[in-house]
């Protein structure tokens, strides 16, 4: 079954782009991968132009000479960009040798090992800094039934926080843990921000907290900065989300400096790729929490993928909070209930694409450029607001 041709369709939102990839194949079958793409993604478009000769006119079964064509045929060292071409062209494979098979795509990487995957929420926390809106926002998390919420309590801070932000994050952190308690976990983000003194400081403060993990506490590239915090907190570490090969967590296990890895199947590879990632991790004893910001695509794809995952943890959701109309861009959308998603059911992803939704939310564009809004979170200290019109709603 090879590949003809392919479409490319991107969905705006106030802080985001999601980008959908259609391949069509010789004999009729349609596949549909998806990416979360900040700042670059005229970049990633322009990108599958360069390299439509790696995917147009080859097999969708050839998953493994498909990463190899991205990557070691063009010899340079793969980056951001190469990952996430190469995840929407994986992803939608995977979709169509689902489809041709007539099975799920987690039946085709090994079955399943749990029947519904625990949730936490993203995107919640759109409200002003202040410990009471917080605690508001957090309450609307709890009542949904989630098992955990994360959020980054620390502004625009860069490397050091001031004394006044110090007490100000902890006082936020204080809050949602008067709200959530002992049954629903948070998990303080802190988007790689501070240096190892820094990181270590606040994680103090917070273990009494006892919070599922603290997130990318220093720069995601300095591993020994990490290695530094890990040794001087009880707080499990989760990183991974900006690592997008295997050869980068490769030097991460052997330092036992992480807990959770959080690769990132549409920027890592795909979903064989980030399955291997996994596999490895387990012969480290750390588990699997996927980074998931994306829409109805990446988000069933990483539960086909934690279906199987014998280290799987918790997957990451923000729909319910930011940019709830992204959920009508095809069906079945994957619901949390009582703080789980179900297994995902049908042929490959289970998706059917509303193409009409993706005509009508096309992002901005200056002089045939998609505009990309992003987060600025080093400079805004607004940018957790993430311009939604209604807060938390």
């Amino acid at each position: 079954m090879k590949i003809i041709n392919y479409q490319t369709y991107v969905v705006g939102t106030p802080w985001r782009n999601l980008t959908y990839l259609v391949i069509e194949t010789d004999e009729g079958i349609r596949g549909v991968g998806e990416a979360r793409v900040l700042g670059k993604t005229h970049t990633v478009l322009q990108y599958l132009k360069d390299v439509k000769r790696h995917f147009v006119g080859h097999d969708v079964y050839d998953i493994e000479d498909l990463y190899r064509r991205f990557t070691l045929l063009d010899f340079g060292s793969p980056g951001e960009v190469v990952m996430t071409g190469l995840a929407l062209v994986e992803m939608a494979c995977w979709d169509c040798i689902g489809k041709k098979a007539n099975l799920p795509v987690y039946k085709l990487l090994g079955g399943k090992v749990r029947t519904k995957i625990p949730a936490y929420a993203n995107g919640w926390y759109t409200v002003e800094r202040t410990p009471e809106q917080f605690a508001k926002a957090a309450e609307k998390v709890v009542s949904r039934g989630y098992l955990g919420m994360k959020f980054d309590p620390f502004g625009n801070g860069d490397m050091e926080l001031t004394r006044k932000e110090y007490f100000r994050s902890i006082e936020l952190i204080e809050a949602v843990h008067s709200v959530a308690g002992d049954y629903v976990q948070i998990f303080i983000e802190m988007h790689g921000r501070f240096s190892p003194h820094q990181a270590i400081e606040i994680a103090k403060e917070i273990e009494r907290f006892n919070p599922g993990w603290i997130e990318e506490p220093c720069r995601p590239e300095d591993l020994g900065a990490l290695k530094v915090v890990a040794q001087h907190t009880s707080i499990p570490i989760a990183t991974g989300e900006r690592l997008y090969h295997a050869a980068q967590f490769r030097d991460l296990f052997p330092l036992r400096c992480v807990n959770i890895i959080q690769p990132d199947i549409n920027q890592c590879g795909g979903l064989l790729e980030v399955k291997k990632i996994a596999s490895t991790a387990e012969t480290y004893s750390v588990m699997v929490a996927p980074h998931n910001v994306g829409g109805i695509i990446s988000t069933t794809a990483v539960l086909h993928l934690m279906a199987g995952l014998r280290n799987g943890k918790i997957v990451e959701h923000f729909n319910d909070f930011a940019d709830v109309q992204v959920k009508q861009a095809g069906r079945p959308y994957p619901e949390v209930i009582d703080g789980y998603f179900s297994l995902p059911e049908g042929p490959g992803w289970g998706v059917e694409l509303n193409y009409d939704f993706l005509e009508s939310h096309k992002p901005k564009e200056i002089n045939g450029v998609i505009q990309d809004p992003g987060l600025n979170m080093f400079v805004d200290p607004d940018w957790h607001k993430r311009a939604q019109n209604q807060n938390t709603e």
